[in-house]
C-alpha cells in the first residue's frame, strides 16, 4: 500500500468507532484466543518478554493486561543524579528542540502551536515561551507505562477532545497539526525549578489514556475541554517522585514534554529517531535552574 493511500484512508476511516471497537476487544477475556493473539503480537513486533514481570503470555487475562504489563524491578535502572531528568517512557524521539514563537516542530516542514496543544490556554503556554520540547513516540513493541521525568506536584490536568489519527512517523510527516488535533491529556506539574508539561496524546485504536491519580480519562470521549485543578499542599496534593508511574496507554501513542526557558539541556545523544528507555538520562538542569530554584512568593 502506498504512503499516500495510507494517509488518505486515515482521513476517511471512522477512527473513533474503530477505537471503541478495539478497546472493547482488547478488554475481552478470551482464554486461549486471547493468549494466541498475545503470542502473535509478541512475535510480530519482537516484544522482549524477558524483562516483563510476567513472561508467560498465558498469565494475562486480556490483551490490555498484556499491553500495560509491568516490568521486573531491575529492568529500568533510574538515573538518580539530582540535576538529571529521566526519560518518561520507552520510546523513539520524534522531534525535540526549542519552542520558537510558540511553535513546536512536528516533522520537517510541519509546525504546530503550543497554545492549541495545551487546550487553548494562552497563559499556560506563556509559561513555556522560548522553552524546549521533546516528542516521544511509543511503538507497539514498547513498554506502555509513562513515568515522571522528575519530582513534581500536579497542578492541573486538561482533557482535550480531538481526532484519532495514527501518530506514527509517516502520519507525523503528512498530517498537519497532528498532535494539536488528536485527543490528548495534558498534565502540568510544578517542580522546584519551574513547571513541566507531560502531554499524553491519543491515536487510532488507543483504547484508553489513564493516570494513576484519576484512572481512565478517555473514554468516555467528550466534545469539550475539561479541566481539573489540584492543590499544591495538604492531604489532597498529588506529588510524584522521579521515576514513579504517572499514566499509561492501552495501545500505543506519544508523550510530549514542555519545559520553560533555560530550564534544561537535553542529553547530547538525543536526536530524531534515537531510542529512549525509561529511567535513563533525558535532560540536565541548567546551571541557572540549579542555582535559583523556583520559590513560592507567598512565603516571601
Amino acid at each position: 500500500m502506498s504512503d499516500n493511500l495510507k494517509i488518505g484512508l486515515q482521513y476517511c476511516a471512522p477512527k473513533h468507532a474503530l477505537t471503541r471497537l478495539a478497546g472493547k476487544l482488547a478488554d475481552l477475556k478470551g482464554g486461549f484466543v486471547t493468549t494466541a493473539v498475545i503470542r502473535w503480537f509478541i512475535n510480530r513486533y519482537k516484544v522482549d518478554m524477558a524483562e516483563a514481570r510476567h513472561e508467560d503470555p498465558a498469565s494475562f487475562a486480556t490483551f490490555n493486561d498484556f499491553f500495560v504489563r509491568e516490568l521486573k524491578e531491575d529492568a529500568r535502572p533510574l538515573n538518580d543524579e539530582a540535576d538529571v531528568f529521566c526519560h518518561p517512557a520507552d520510546a523513539c524521539v520524534s522531534q525535540l528542540g526549542p519552542i520558537e514563537k510558540g511553535q513546536l516542530i512536528q516533522a520537517k516542514g510541519h509546525y504546530y502551536d503550543a497554545v492549541e496543544l495545551l487546550g487553548g490556554d494562552q497563559a499556560l503556554a506563556e509559561e513555556f515561551a522560548d522553552g524546549s520540547f521533546a516528542t516521544l513516540y511509543l511503538s507497539p513493541r514498547d513498554y506502555h507505562r509513562v513515568h515522571m521525568p522528575c519530582d513534581g506536584t500536579l497542578r492541573q490536568m486538561i482533557y482535550v477532545p480531538g481526532d484519532l489519527f495514527s501518530v506514527n512517523p509517516l502520519t507525523a510527516e503528512n498530517v498537519p497539526n497532528l498532535f494539536a488535533r488528536n485527543e490528548r491529556v495534558v498534565c502540568i506539574f510544578d517542580t522546584d525549578f519551574g513547571p513541566v508539561a507531560q502531554v499524553l496524546v491519543g491515536a487510532t485504536i488507543v483504547g484508553s489514556i489513564e493516570t494513576v491519580w484519576a484512572g481512565t480519562i478517555a473514554p468516555p470521549r467528550g466534545p469539550v475541554v475539561r479541566r481539573w485543578d489540584y492543590p499544591a499542599e495538604g492531604n489532597q496534593a498529588i506529588t510524584l517522585k522521579k521515576g514513579e508511574e504517572m499514566g499509561r496507554f492501552k495501545l500505543g501513542s506519544t508523550v510530549i514534554n514542555l519545559f520553560p526557558k533555560e530550564m534544561v539541556t537535553f542529553a547530547d545523544n538525543l536526536a530524531p529517531n534515537v531510542a529512549t528507555r525509561m529511567g535513563e538520562a533525558y535532560a540536565r538542569l541548567t546551571a541557572s535552574s540549579v542555582a535559583e530554584p523556583v520559590t513560592d512568593d507567598s512565603d516571601a
